[in-house]
């Protein structure tokens, strides 16, 4: 049995990948040596992920697709900015950098649930966590988080906001190599609901 690593997700523009990247130099410049203890997202793999889906049977790729589209068709396109930035579980000794989104969170926060509930009879239960809009800019190193960038990162919550217009979700198919992950979209599904 064939299985495909997948996820669905939100893809940024090119001007929004130009400021994350900008963003990631910064905080690298910012951070000094402690820029050592991440492992930094390179930009054309940056993305908004909805839900994580791992090894999907061939055969359940096209109801997974089916599900996606019918929960994109349920929600207007989304007025995003991005703007801010952040650690998880804190900004002191972040495991994971982000930057964060504002603007339609709300629908998209919706939009996330719709897709875990559709997704769910097909063995694709929701992340428990709740959904918190970002983009990640890297992971530390360390599981205990990589301490240093907590003022290279208040520094970066002050950079000007970037808007993005998402107008569609995408099934992405992750390809695993020792070089780090090659993402490849495998299907698109435009966010279209009647009243847009």
């Amino acid at each position: 049995m064939v299985n495909r690593r997948l996820f669905v997700a939100l893809e940024p523009p090119e001007a929004v990948r130009r400021r994350v990247a900008a963003l990631a130099v910064e905080l690298r410049r910012a951070a000094g040596r402690a820029a050592e203890d991440v492992r930094w997202v390179p930009p054309e793999n940056v993305h908004l992920t909805l839900q994580f889906l791992g090894a999907v049977p061939q055969e359940r790729v096209a109801d997974v697709e089916a599900a996606v589209r019918a929960a994109a068709g349920q929600v207007r396109p989304l007025s995003l900015e991005v703007r801010g930035a952040g650690g998880f579980p804190n900004a002191r000794r972040p495991r994971v950098l982000w930057a964060g989104l504002e603007g339609d969170t709300a629908p998209l926060a919706e939009l996330v649930r719709d897709l875990g509930r559709r997704l769910a009879p097909l063995g694709f239960p929701p992340e428990e966590r709740p959904f918190s809009a970002h983009l990640t800019l890297g992971r530390a190193r360390d599981t205990r988080g990589a301490p240093g960038l907590a003022g290279a990162l208040a520094h970066a919550a002050e950079a000007a906001p970037t808007p993005w217009r998402a107008a569609e979700i995408v099934i992405v198919e992750s390809h695993l190599s020792p070089r780090g992950p090659r993402y490849e979209a495998l299907a698109r599904a435009p966010l279209s609901s009647a009243g847009a």
